[in-house]
């Protein structure tokens, strides 16, 4: 009987302590998630420390015409986010790179064109098995290297933005992940500071719209949907 209650008692212990170990490594040991993407100051409030960048257009002077191509500068930053499940304990997965192109061509008061292409071999997170999950099971990243939005539809802003203010627009595009093209609809923020434009904002994804596997492995369990997070600083060309 006394073996008995032991053969019963050790997993439970054993999982008693791993569930332990996991919420202290989570709530205690581990750093919290990356905050959100957001407008800030500077592009580099959203950059962690470790990260060298070059903030272009930050302290620049503004154009004197809006008119024409804006490019993406260094400072720009995308990646991924989801809620997941580890043991039990929730937390978030966020994935990050600065390896983002793309441009934009403004007319009068209207964005005209606006495409953007993220990097994925990039992106990473605080995790490496959780990157190697996500460059070869889930994203294919060989196959399929970027995440591109394409705006279909201009967006007519009314006025241009004063030095500082930011104005909040929908903006209708395809989104490409994992060799599918979706049409989405998001609101995008945008907030000029001298002769930078900064753009801001999420895109939900559903894995399955996309032909993208679960994230799911392991002990890990995520949603079934996440979000794409950006932040992307445009400098007029040729300025």
């Amino acid at each position: 009987m006394r073996r008995l209650k032991w053969i019963i008692a050790l997993p439970i212990a054993a999982l008693l302590l791993v569930t332990a170990g996991t919420w202290t490594y989570i709530h205690v040991l581990s750093d919290d998630a990356p905050a959100r993407l957001t407008l800030g100051g500077s592009i580099a409030d959203n950059v962690p420390a470790t990260t060298a960048i070059t903030a272009a257009g930050d302290s620049t002077a503004a154009p004197a015409s809006f008119d024409g191509t804006w490019i993406a500068t260094s400072g720009s930053q995308a990646g991924y986010r989801v809620n997941e499940v580890l043991f039990g304990q929730s937390t978030e997965a966020v994935g990050r790179t600065s390896n983002v192109d793309g441009a934009l061509t403004i007319s009068g008061t209207k964005i005209e064109t606006a495409d953007i292409s993220i990097d994925l071999a990039s992106v990473t997170s605080d995790k490496s098995q959780r990157d190697n999950q996500f460059r070869g099971r889930i994203m294919s990243v060989t196959k399929y290297p970027t995440a591109t939005f394409k705006l279909t539809s201009p967006i007519d802003l009314g006025s241009l933005p004063a030095d500082g203010a930011t104005v909040s627009v929908p903006a209708t595009g395809d989104l490409t992940l994992h060799g599918a093209t979706k049409s989405v609809t998001t609101t995008v923020t945008a907030k000029r500071t001298g002769g930078t434009i900064q753009v801001n904002g999420t895109i939900p994804v559903v894995f399955a719209d996309y032909g993208i596997p679960n994230p799911s492995f392991g002990p890990a369990n995520t949603d079934d949907h996440g979000v794409i997070e950006f932040l992307v600083a445009f400098a007029k060309s040729g300025e």
